[in-house]
């Protein structure tokens, strides 16, 4: 593992919270095995993103402050806007503030990124929680449910959408997939759920709405935050499945399925 000014700080990237206790926004939460947290303009962390046989690489650093709803953020942004990685892409653009614990999301969030959807859509997020110190394991930290009218191929295509957050499982020790170890890790799960319909005229002037595709969870994504570090290592399932007739029509892939695994390489925290 690579590191570059190490000042034992963190920064919380996409799934991470802690509280707003100095104007840096650095966080401890009290107990025994602390958990660090800040948010500084510069700091910067690049990622190896493997996707099946390739290998592609994603750098995000923090920009500046930046003012939404009335609130103020810290802008996320990725080197030549390039983000092939779901976490890296998750926060590309947008911006995150502490409070209370808590480390909040606003902006839209981009599902094209790094992942394969059937259909590609974007969701505005506000505040949306996507950590909590010291949260109970398993608890749900926040929900965010909408529709998105699309287009398909000619074919009007309804996507109703539940974007949950929740709290993972802490680690004293944390061994990732490519073999870097840190110590004081805690994790969070994203959870995007899909149904998707339609609506055709089998007999003019009856229209039919058909289920393209059932409730499915179509994006499971972990994300592994280590103490004094950030996100160090993020594991990203997208799989769904469509009837294949009816995905024909629709001129789409029927089934799709792909892991995604992303590992922190360098960082600078200022």
């Amino acid at each position: 593992m690579k590191f570059s000014n190490f000042y034992m700080l963190l920064l919380a990237v996409l799934f991470i919270g802690c509280s707003e206790s100095d104007d840096s926004g650095s966080n401890n939460d009290g107990g025994g095995n602390s958990f660090t947290l800040t948010l500084n303009d510069g700091s910067f962390w690049t990622y190896d993103v493997e996707n099946g046989a390739n290998t592609t690489r994603d750098s995000l650093y923090i920009s500046n402050d930046t003012l939404i709803n009335g609130r103020t953020y810290k802008k996320f942004k990725t080197k030549d806007n390039v983000a092939s990685g779901f976490y890296t892409a998750s926060l590309r653009n947008n911006g995150l503030r502490l409070n209370n614990n808590e480390l909040l999301l606003s902006g839209d969030l981009s599902l094209a990124g790094g992942v394969n959807l059937p259909v590609n859509f974007d969701l505005t997020l506000d505040d949306f929680k996507i950590f909590k110190n010291n949260a109970t394991v398993g608890s749900q930290l926040s929900v965010k449910s909408g529709i998105i009218q699309e287009n398909v191929n000619g074919f009007p295509i309804t996507v109703n959408y539940n974007l949950k957050s929740f709290a993972g499982e802490n680690y004293e020790s944390f061994t990732s997939p490519n073999g870097d170890s840190y110590s004081n890790v805690k994790s969070t799960i994203i959870r995007l759920n899909v149904t998707i319909t339609t609506v055709q005229e089998i007999i003019p002037g009856f229209p039919i709405n058909i289920t393209v595709l059932t409730p499915q969870d179509v994006i499971v994504s972990t994300q592994y935050i280590a103490s004094g570090i950030g996100v160090v290592h993020t594991n990203t399932d997208t799989s769904y499945s469509i009837n294949t007739t009816i995905a024909s029509e629709l001129g789409i892939p029927a089934s799709g399925s792909q892991n995604q695994k992303e590992f922190l390489d360098t960082y600078e925290i200022n």
